[in-house]
């Protein structure tokens, strides 16, 4: 080689060098520089396979990003490295490696099944402030040729300047994620204290704005209802949010010591799998569990992410207690306002209930007296009666009112709402079952209930949850309340044996009369040996 091609080989690898760093820094995003870095190194040593591991707290690959294997290709492969082998040996000693056949090395441990064949090897670590953040790993030099000691060279110059642009982008990504997460605790805590739409429901709003916040796959709240029933999903967003909703679980100890004040909970698939027994599998492998403080109530809030998702970093722990300061806070204030609108409903009642007492009554009662007294100066049998008559309307005026009053100064001071109510009587009525109860609510139920309709709804669902656990001998109850544009449909089902008789059927008819008092229908559909159906629909039009 005349020292004319040597030079113009430095020059051109020089070059090759500073397009690959050109190319690192061209995007702040941490996926896509690391991405760049290993498409970066593959053109510069002239690699055909190319890969980056980026090295977990437990000392394995939790992430390994690949260049020159087909999406196929790698869906054929049973499982990505996780740091074994000649892999693992860079993740031990972090110093270049560079190899003729990588088979042929002691700590060889083979190839998975459908994995394309490697030989000729090179690796380089990437360090970020002297830790050891990943490594380059790269194959199959173009040509058949090994790698020398000039690609050496360059890929750890090329891992240097990688660590940097890293670093950068981690802190760039960082900045970002907190920004985010900032952004939305505040803006739940806004939309939260905003009194503009009734129809909303307060924890699906919040599990909206998680979801969105931490970029998780699926965000629930669950509430604990105590006395060991265990606790019952209430509202979720995210990837199958809609089957994890009404889900329930009796094993919450783990979620004992849990404050709002605490740091966020790292639970593992088998953590989740005991919070919610029967929830859709491979949803969700680890997840963040935080406790929102609300005064008298123990709900929490689970962030969740699947197993291709990035894990959780020590922002998302951070930042979990930032959101959930935000938006309990809110809910504080949420409820204190409304109680403040209650006690001021509950004033104007007590002051009209004063008013008919005090003024209206006493002026009816001397108006009845007044006119008794007439009888002195009458004879005559048909002005008696009128008298009797009017004197007798008074009365039962009277009695009305005073009904009246009773009823307005007998509301409780504070009620809980239409869903909590229904999800309690569900946990009570399985408390002691070997039975889980799966509940599905949609829709603006608190709002487009009537209080008094309420009741009956909750009186069938009592009833039918009653005859379903001891008469039914049922694997699986499915209880479905959904509030629909101009009806409220609630279904209960169950997988039992069906009616076997029907010498009793006052719970039936009960059934049927709640149904008729709040202007509805209930149909039951119970053939034998194929399960119970009962759906009680209730009309919300304005004209019922």
């Amino acid at each position: 080689m005349t020292a004319e091609d040597l030079a113009a080989g430095t020059s051109t690898g020089i070059g090759n060098l500073l397009a690959a760093f050109a190319a690192m820094a061209d995007d702040i995003d941490l996926d896509t520089v690391l991405k760049r870095v290993i498409l970066a190194a593959c053109q510069l040593v002239d690699a055909r396979y190319g890969a980056l591991g980026v090295i977990g707290p437990d000392q394995t690959l939790s992430q390994f990003i690949t260049v020159g294997l087909e999406d196929d290709e790698i869906a054929q492969i049973a499982s990505l490295p996780r740091g074994e082998g000649v892999l693992g040996l860079l993740i031990t000693e972090p110093q270049p490696i560079r190899l003729h056949d990588l088979r042929q090395h002691d700590r060889a441990v083979g190839f998975p099944k459908h994995h394309p064949q490697m030989t000729n090897f090179l690796g380089a670590p990437i360090r970020i402030h002297g830790t050891v953040f990943g490594n380059l790993y790269l194959t199959e030099k173009n040509g058949g040729e090994d790698f020398t000691s000039t690609d050496e060279q360059q890929l750890v110059a090329l891992a240097a300047a990688a660590g940097v642009a890293i670093e950068n982008s981690r802190l760039f990504d960082e900045s970002t994620r907190r920004t985010r997460w900032l952004e939305g605790g505040l803006n739940a805590a806004r939309e939260l204290l905003e009194q503009s739409d009734d129809a909303r429901n307060d924890l699906e709003l919040i599990a909206h704005h998680a979801l969105h916040a931490s970029h998780s796959d699926l965000t629930v709240v669950l509430r604990d209802f105590g006395h060991q029933r265990g606790l019952i999903c209430e509202a979720g967003d995210g990837v199958n949010a809609g089957a994890f909703i009404g889900q329930s679980g009796a094993d919450n100890a783990q979620l004992e010591g849990l404050t709002a004040q605490s740091s966020p909970l790292l639970l593992t698939l088998e953590d989740i799998d005991r919070l919610l027994p029967g929830a859709p599998p491979a949803t969700i492998s680890t997840a963040l569990c935080t406790r929102l403080a609300d005064a008298g109530e123990r709900q929490f809030l689970l962030f969740g992410r699947s197993e291709r998702s990035t894990p959780f970093s020590d922002v998302d722990h951070e930042m979990v207690r930032s959101f959930t300061s935000h938006v309990s806070l809110a809910l504080e204030l949420l409820r204190v306002h409304r109680q403040r609108e209650q006690e001021a409903v509950f004033g104007d009642r007590d002051r009209i209930a004063r008013d008919l007492h005090d003024l209206v009554i006493q002026r009816l009662f001397a108006a009845g007296l007044s006119i008794q007294s007439l009888r002195k100066y009458v004879s005559a049998r048909e002005p008696l009666e009128r008298i009797t008559t009017v004197t007798a309307e008074l009365d039962a005026t009277i009695r009305e009112l005073r009904d009246t009053i009773y009823s307005l100064r007998s509301v409780p001071q504070i009620t809980p709402s239409f869903t909590s109510s229904i999800f309690a009587l569900v946990a009570s009525a399985f408390e002691g079952q070997d039975l889980q109860p799966v509940v599905h609510l949609s829709g603006p139920l608190d709002a487009v209930i009537d209080p008094e309709w309420a009741d009956h709804v909750r009186a069938v669902l009592l009833e039918s949850l009653s005859n379903a656990l001891r008469h039914a001998d049922a694997h699986c109850i499915t209880m479905t309340l959904q509030a629909l544009p101009d009806r409220l449909e609630l279904k209960i089902s169950d997988d039992g044996r069906g009616f076997e008789q029907t010498t009793s059927e006052s719970g039936l008819a009960n059934m049927r009369r709640r149904a008729e008092l709040c202007g509805g229908t209930i149909l039951i559909s119970s053939p034998l040996g194929q399960g119970t159906d009962v759906l009680l629909t209730v009309p919300l039009t304005p004209d019922d």
